[in-house]
């Protein structure tokens, strides 16, 4: 979605890296503007995809990621027998209860990547087939990633929106203001 990210203090690249992400994160969050859980949850394409299922996957891989910065345990770790469960919303959850936990996860990152000693210290990437072997990335790269991460859902959400109500990313941007 197209909005101004304000521009962070000459040479804040630690702000402008949070600018950025949270500019991303608004416009998941604004997809869901005045819609109740089962329209969020409906899924108006061929795809799988739902607006509920995308704002609680941007959420648990943006906690995944912050995790792996940390080199702390994830509390939300999905196994291949519940990661479908990382793209809808499971019993007792609600886009109310995602938004709050995205949140929570969000102000987390922030203090992170403000405290973090430098965006050049690195941590490992998992061992998986699709990262190098022994693969580090910096503290930068993951400010990066997110919005890369987030942007691409963003863009999804638009799509599923527009699909559901004809409401585009303009729209959506003058609701949250009204």
């Amino acid at each position: 979605m197209v909005t101004h990210v304000p521009a962070e203090a000459h040479g804040d690249e630690r702000g402008a890296l949070l600018n950025f992400i949270e500019a991303q994160r608004g416009a998941v969050r604004r997809s869901v503007l005045g819609l109740t859980d089962e329209q969020a949850a409906s899924r108006p394409s061929a795809s799988e995809l739902s607006l509920s299922g995308l704002l609680k996957h941007v959420a648990e891989t943006e906690l995944s990621w912050l995790r792996m910065a940390q080199q702390q345990p994830n509390e939300k770790q999905r196994t291949e027998e519940t990661w479908a469960d990382s793209f809808r919303l499971v019993e007792g959850e609600s886009v109310e209860g995602v938004l709050a936990f995205w949140d929570a996860v969000a102000e987390e990152t922030a203090e992170f990547l403000r405290t973090v000693p430098s965006l050049d210290d690195t941590f490992p990437l998992p061992d998986a087939p699709w990262y190098p072997k022994d693969a580090r990335v910096s503290m930068r790269w993951l400010g990066m990633h997110l919005v890369e991460e987030i942007a691409r859902h963003a863009g999804h959400a638009d799509i599923i929106r527009e699909s559901l109500d004809g409401k585009g990313a303009f729209d959506l941007i003058a609701l949250e203001r009204a």
